[in-house]
C-alpha cells in the first residue's frame, strides 16, 4: 500500500524523474502476486491505482539505495541483521507526524478484519505526505536550484 501511495504522490509532486519508489517483503510468500484484494479495494476507493503492483523480495543490494524504509521493527532487524536504524535505513513511521515513539510499527492488517486496511492506509497516507514534503525540501535545497 505504501508503494502505491508514495509512487502516486511522487508522480503528482513532479518528482518522478528524480525519485524511484519500489517495495519488497522480507519473505518469499507472495512473490509475483498482485496486492492483497482488501488493500486494493481501499486504495481504489481513495483514488489510487494498485493494478501494477507485484510482490518482490528484499535483496541485500537494496541497502545501497538512498533511503530504505522498514514497516516494522522485525523487518528492520531482518534487513539490517539486527543493526537497527541508520541514516539510510529507517522505520517508515519515523516520518509519521502522529506516531507515538513507543508504537513505530505499521500494523499488519493481513490477518485482521477488513477495516484494518483503512486504518493502515490512513497511517500510510499521512506518512507518505510527510516523506514527500521532506523530498521536496531536499529538492529545493539542492545546489542546482
Amino acid at each position: 500500500m505504501a508503494d502505491v501511495v508514495l509512487r502516486h504522490l511522487v508522480d503528482e509532486g513532479g518528482l518522478a524523474a528524480e525519485v524511484e519508489v519500489t517495495s519488497c517483503g522480507t519473505g518469499d510468500w507472495h512473490l509475483g502476486h498482485p496486492i492483497d484484494a482488501r488493500a486494493g479495494v481501499e486504495l481504489v476507493a481513495r483514488g489510487y491505482d494498485p493494478s501494477g503492483h507485484r510482490a518482490q523480495q528484499f535483496s541485500p543490494a537494496w541497502l545501497d539505495l538512498d533511503l530504505l524504509l522498514a514497516m516494522d521493527r522485525q523487518n528492520l532487524a531482518d534487513i539490517t541483521d539486527g543493526q537497527g536504524e541508520s541514516e539510510r535505513v529507517r522505520l517508515f513511521r519515523s516520518f509519521d507526524p502522529l506516531a507515538d515513539p513507543s508504537q513505530m510499527d505499521v500494523p499488519d492488517p493481513y490477518y485482521g478484519a477488513d477495516d484494518g486496511f483503512a486504518e493502515v492506509l490512513g497511517i500510510i497516507e499521512r506518512t507518505c505526505r510527510r516523506i514527500l514534503t521532506e523530498l521536496g525540501a531536499l529538492r529545493l535545497g539542492s545546489p542546482e536550484r
